[in-house]
Formats: structure tokens, sequence, C-alpha cells
């Protein structure tokens, strides 16, 4: 049975990286006719009350969405805009995951295949999602589920995958499932979240997709204190088939973003090109 509930760590670091990228993907995505399918392959609950039990523990929020002013960042309104619509009260008391993400940005000539795992988690994100006739929530392994699902009727898609790296095997599964997922349908989007707990694990994905068949892919990586000083070090986005405009867009504001998010300013923000069109 797995354990990791995302509701700990809901709008932390890792989460601003992951849906300020998100943001961008969907919103270029979204600019041209043709409809397109986004898919989740870790959809987690939906929606997190950043007031209760599990995310107060933590209360990791504080140290990410929560460093955040608006006014510093007019290129991340999209973003705001969507956590706005979770806090019509005004305030900061819930945090978006991505299939919120997806539903506000998506048209509805879109769709969305949502996956979850863990049962409780899938339970609430079918009620969150209900009546949304877009989306289709699914109890399933994700990563089992993209490969059912490509290539997409619409042969467009952006595609998530964002595992909590609860066992290991994850680090090889996530390289595997993008070589087969991209074999299928090459065209696509794929955003692959990684959290930096020990680089040694994030430098051998990164060999292994340079080793494979993958084509023109981009890494972005937000961190907030130097490597191996305890817990999440830094996170980051490796994006396949990334649009054009998105390095023009990210690499100015991670840079912002990292000196105010990086604890007693060892923040940083890197992109580098993992591999070549």
């Amino acid at each position: 049975m797995l354990s990791y509930r995302h509701s700990f760590h809901a709008g932390n670091f890792g989460d601003v990286i992951k849906h300020v990228v998100l943001t961008e993907l969907l919103r270029y995505a979204t600019l041209k006719g043709k409809a397109i399918t986004y898919i989740d392959t870790h959809a987690g609950a939906g929606c997190f009350d950043l007031r209760s039990e599990h995310a107060s523990k933590l209360n990791e929020w504080e140290q990410g969405v929560g460093r955040l002013k608006r006014g510093e960042f007019p290129e991340l309104e999209t973003y705001f805009s969507v956590i706005d619509e979770v806090n019509p009260d005004g305030g900061l008391d819930f945090y978006p995951g991505s299939p919120i993400f997806a539903q506000a940005l998506l048209r509805g000539r879109d769709s969305g295949k949502l996956f979850e795992l863990h049962s409780r988690d899938c339970e609430t994100l079918t009620e969150t999602m209900a009546g949304d006739l877009r989306f289709e929530v699914r109890w399933f392994d994700g990563f089992k589920g993209l490969i059912k699902q490509v290539p997409p009727p619409s042969s467009r898609a952006v595609v998530l995958i964002d595992p909590p790296y609860e066992v290991k095997e994850d680090y090889d599964t996530v390289v595997q499932t993008l070589a087969d997922a991209y074999r299928k349908f090459p065209t696509g989007t794929y955003a692959l979240w990684y959290p930096v707990v020990e680089r040694s694990r994030i430098d051998q994905m990164v060999a292994e997709i340079r080793k494979s068949e993958i084509r023109d892919v981009r890494r972005w990586e937000l961190g907030v204190k130097p490597d191996g000083t305890g817990g999440m070090t830094a996170a980051g986005m490796i994006v396949l088939n990334p649009p054009w405009t998105l390095q023009d867009k990210l690499d100015p504001v991670l840079t912002r973003l990292a000196a105010v998010l990086g604890n007693d300013h060892a923040g940083f923000a890197a992109c580098d090109v993992i591999a070549e069109e």
C-alpha cells in the first residue's frame, strides 16, 4: 500500500516550479485551435487545504508559495489566477494541484486523463472533478495508464509525470516510461518533475535519458539550499518537446524565484539541454 500523501507537502517550492512550468505548457498548447489531451500520471487529490492537519504538520507551503508576492512576478499572472480561483475569499487557504491548473486552462474541446493509485486520494479527486465531463479520473497505475493513452485521438497532448519517488525504482521507471511513450508518440509534450534528495540519482536519470532515443529535451531546476544538506534541496522539470517560448519565459523568472525561495541566500536556478532536437 502506497503511503505518500502530497497533502503534507502542498504548495512547497517543488510545487511552485512544477506548476509554473505546467501553466506555461498548457497556455502555449491552448493557443492553437486543435484539441489537446492532458494526461496526469500521478494526479493526487486535486486541491489541498493548507489549514488541514496534514499541511500544518510541516507547513512547507510557507517556504514555497507563501513567500511569493504577486506584484513581484507579473509574468506569473496565470499561475496566481488559478490559485485565486480556489481562494475566492482572498488569502491563501487552499493550494490547487495539477488537475486544477489543467481544469482552469483547458478549453471546452480539450480533455484530461487523470490517474491516481492512492485509493483515498483518488476518491477525493473524483469528487473534486465531478461534473466536469472533460476529465476522466481512474484508480490505476499512471505509468501504465500513460502508455495506454498515447497517441491520443487529438494527436496533441501535454503529459505530466509526477511520481512521489516513494520507492527507488521510480527513478528507473520514469525513464523507461518516457522512452516507451516517446516511441509510441514522439510529438507529445512531456514534463517530468523530480526532487533532488540524492543528486546522484538525478544524474543517473539524466544519463539514461541521454542514452535513449528521446530528442529535444530541456531541464529547468530550482534549488533552495546546497545539495547534501538534508531533505529536498532542489526540484526540477525535464521537458520533452518544449515550446520555443519556454526558455525565454522561464530563465529570468526562475532566477528571481530562487532569490525569494532560497534559504540563507543559497537559492539557485539552472537550465540545460539534455538532448538536442
